[in-house]
């Protein structure tokens, strides 16, 4: 599984409506798992963006098709950042000779 870290805002029509957001939260954990992802860990946060979400899902294509998916209901604006473990990093940085 690829882990990504997504930033996320709500736009006028999710901040407009952020007493259904923990209900948005709970589909969108069904949506990825429904893909075969998950949403690990999640957080309200402050300063450059509104929340953040860690998540894993088995490729590129299932993270895109689920980021679509919630910006198509117009709540929140995602920007998604691939994550790499340590392990790989490690690995990534020796590779370079």
């Amino acid at each position: 599984m690829t882990t990504y870290i997504l930033l996320i805002d709500w736009t006028d029509q999710g901040i407009r409506t952020v007493r259904d957001s923990t209900k948005r939260l709970d589909a969108a954990k069904k949506l990825l798992a429904g893909v075969g992802g998950s949403i690990n860990q999640f957080y309200l946060t402050m300063g450059g963006h509104d929340m953040v979400a860690v998540c894993e899902a088995p490729d590129d294509a299932v993270m895109a098709h689920f980021t679509l998916s919630l910006a198509m209901a117009g709540n929140v604006r995602t920007e998604t950042l691939k994550a790499f473990p340590e392990a790989a990093y490690r690995d990534l940085i020796g590779s370079l000779g």
